[in-house]
């Protein structure tokens, strides 16, 4: 009698519930940006972002004021990233909802429930292609190199910039010549209690070949109490959100015509840490800010 593993069940599950959510993602379209939807929902956002998150975004005057740009950003807050919604506000309002601006996100976020109108923001899966139409139009691109990765980290490592060394973003920026801009963002990780990223059960359940998810997060977050995947989600705690977009980095003027992708991963990474100490240092308390 064939013996199956103790993981063979599950992950049978998890491929069969994979098929369903890839069934589901829709079309990556660029043209799905609506500028009069995101007009009607300022106001909204504004209630969300400046009441709730207390929203505070520095620095707006040093993204160039047309032509493409790539907006790196760190990622913080589970699967509800009010860092996003918070900078979301600020760069409509400040430049307009005409001007074209896309982020990219995950597929499993793209296919969740309700969630589809982040599309008509300008949200669109994340991946090399889509980066590269983005660009290619003079757009604005808001990438997130840590992913999932960066945006479950333990909260005590909430102070940290980690991209786990992926420099796609270095590359893509060099390819188009277009300039990097920071964007750093703090209080994400106050917004639940995160516990741990989740890397072994992920990889247990085949969830990396079957979701491109390297880790089912553990948390404990309202209103679920205990919460393992956030794949529904949570009720974010109203945690001061500051954001701050720092100088452009032109790579060719400042580090020649072949920039070494090492040299600039460091560089900007580096810069994005000064900063994101000087932000916690501002802070007195949890969640208060």
């Amino acid at each position: 009698m064939r013996r199956h593993s103790p993981a063979a069940l599950p992950r049978r599950l998890v491929e069969t519930l994979a098929g369903q959510i890839v069934g589901h993602i829709p079309k990556a379209d660029l043209d799905e940006r609506d500028p009069d939807y995101i007009r009607e929902n300022l106001p909204l956002l504004w209630l969300v972002s400046s009441l709730y998150f207390r929203g505070e975004v520095r620095g707006l005057g040093n993204i160039p004021e047309d032509g493409p740009v790539l907006l790196v950003g760190n990622h913080s807050g589970g699967n509800v990233t009010p860092d996003t919604m918070v900078f979301t506000l600020a760069f409509s309002t400040y430049f307009g909802v005409e001007r074209p601006f896309f982020q990219l996100a995950h597929n499993l976020v793209l296919s969740a429930p309700g969630l589809g109108r982040l599309r008509k923001f300008g949200t669109v899966a994340a991946s090399h292609e889509n980066a590269e139409r983005a660009l290619s139009t003079g757009a604005a691109l808001l990438v997130y190199p840590g992913g999932d990765r960066e945006a479950h980290r333990p909260s005590w490592e909430g102070n940290h910039v980690n991209f786990a060394r992926r420099k796609g973003w270095v590359r893509l920026a060099a390819a188009h010549d277009v300039p990097i801009v920071p964007v750093v963002a703090i209080g994400g990780q106050e917004t639940a209690l995160f516990l741990s990223r989740g890397e072994g059960l992920a990889k247990f359940l085949g969830l990396d070949r079957a979701l491109r998810l390297k880790v089912l997060p553990i948390s404990i977050a309202p209103p679920w109490g205990l919460n393992i995947g956030d794949f529904g989600g949570h009720l974010p705690l109203p945690a001061k959100i500051t954001i701050e977009a720092l100088p452009p980095v032109h790579l060719r003027e400042e580090f020649g015509p072949e920039p070494d992708v090492d040299e600039v991963y460091d560089h900007v990474t580096g810069l994005m840490q000064d900063t994101l100490d000087g932000l916690a240092a501002e802070r007195r308390f949890w969640v208060i800010g």
